[in-house]
């Protein structure tokens, strides 16, 4: 089971989730948006890219399927459409 630890009761700052698998996820409070990764810093990183692309920061991606296939090396057919299970935390 999922362990979480917060950094501020005010509904302000980071909540970090030490997952069962030994991944760390970084939640923002304000938001809700949450990124994970092997550590505390790289969970903070990836959080970091994900709360400038929700402020409007980034590049559009005109293709996603062409993204996916050429930057990504995905097959776009292979991608399901749902996850097969929602993270604890979006529950």
């Amino acid at each position: 089971m999922a362990s979480a630890t917060r950094d501020a009761p005010d509904g302000e700052g980071v909540e970090f989730i030490h997952e069962d698998d030994g991944s760390i996820t970084a939640r923002d409070l304000e938001t809700g948006l949450a990124r994970g990764g092997d550590t505390r810093g790289e969970a903070l990183r990836y959080l970091s890219e994900v709360l400038e692309l929700h402020e409007g920061g980034g590049e559009p991606i005109d293709d996603p399927d062409a993204f996916l296939e050429e930057e990504l090396g995905i097959d776009p057919d292979e991608v399901p459409d749902e996850p097969k299970e929602l993270p604890d935390f979006m529950r």
